[in-house]
């Protein structure tokens, strides 16, 4: 499939995810078979000036490619001028962040809260494109609350306004992550549009693509929360594509050696005392399911050295091995 002027042979993307989708973890997932990995949402307002924090978010590695940076904002001139800045970067698609549920983006009228002014979005993504010479792309929700439901305008005018292509999540902002992603509004969209549509929500196993891609006839997926803790989704979900064989689940030796590369990741790009904090939840997420996992969990809590999670991961392995 092609966004604007960019090849992608790789169907299957990682979804941007605030705290989540840093360098380490992108990186986890390039090897894991990921066809086009996503940025954390930036803050574009904080790029235009220059914000040290914010300028270290848009660090690119040269194996993550084809990689699309992710900004938020709902004030036309600052997203112009940060898709202005981010010209001198490697990222291949710039991203507009429509769909971010949480308060603290909602309440200064940025993410999906620009859903519910359809105008504003307007200004934004056109500000966007005429500044950008990437293909621009939009990230989106089914709309803001049950009352408003309008992917299917939303996507009409990013259309028009020369956006490349259109990923949705099919829950509105009012659902957060709760019920049931609503895949056919992902099918309404595409019916509606001729640019490609990415479908998002509730794709936790190989079978839950599948079925997204026969329901919704979409042209990529974006996965989010199924990859956390489990970047094999990416490989055997396009390997399923290529060939319509599913291969086997990760062991448990697979998972435990991916949390401790992810983990030494995190270390070499942020340091050890935030690193050994932030990949706290990834542990979790790796271990999940896992027998007793959730007493190693907990200890590892509790652990503030590099070493030690280290120690305490190998040890839970030859514990589980030992049991086997």
């Amino acid at each position: 499939m092609n966004i604007g002027n960019v090849s992608l042979d790789n169907r299957v993307f990682l979804s941007p995810m605030a705290g989540v989708t840093d360098l380490p973890f992108r990186t986890i997932c390039k090897e894991k078979g990921c066809g086009m990995l996503y940025t954390e949402m930036i803050n574009a307002k904080a790029l235009c000036y220059n914000d040290e924090n914010t300028k270290k978010m848009t660090k690119i590695e040269d194996e993550e490619h084809p990689i699309a940076i992710q900004i938020f904002g709902s004030e036309p001139e600052y997203m112009g001028r940060a898709a202005e800045i981010l010209n001198s970067h490697s990222n291949e698609i710039l991203d507009i962040n429509m769909g971010c549920p949480a308060p603290k983006v909602i309440k200064n009228g940025d993410g999906s809260a620009l859903m519910k002014n359809p105008k504003l979005a307007e200004q934004v993504m056109k500000a966007v494109v005429e500044h950008s010479t990437k293909p621009v792309t939009l990230k989106i929700r089914k709309g803001w609350d049950d009352t408003c439901i309008n992917a299917v305008e939303i996507a009409k005018i990013a259309e028009d306004c020369g956006i490349s292509a259109i990923a949705i999540h099919g829950r509105t902002r009012e659902q957060y992550y709760s019920g049931k992603a609503d895949w056919d509004i992902i099918r309404q969209v595409k019916e509606n549009v001729s640019i490609p549509v990415i479908g998002n929500g509730d794709v936790f196993e190989v079978e839950d693509a599948i079925n997204m891609l026969n329901q919704t006839n979409c042209d990529a997926i974006m996965i989010g929360r199924g990859a956390q803790g489990n970047p094999w989704i990416f490989k055997r979900i396009n390997h399923y594509m290529q060939t319509g064989e599913i291969l086997p689940e990760p062991t448990l030796e697979e998972k435990i050696n991916t949390a401790k590369k992810h983990l030494k990741l995190a270390v070499e790009e942020h340091g050890e005392y935030v690193a050994v904090r932030e990949m706290r939840k990834h542990i979790a997420w790796y271990l999940k399911g896992l027998r007793n996992s959730a007493r190693v969990r907990d200890e590892i809590n509790k652990i503030e050295s590099y070493e030690e999670v280290v120690n305490k991961l190998e040890s839970y392995m030859q514990d589980c091995l030992t049991l086997e």
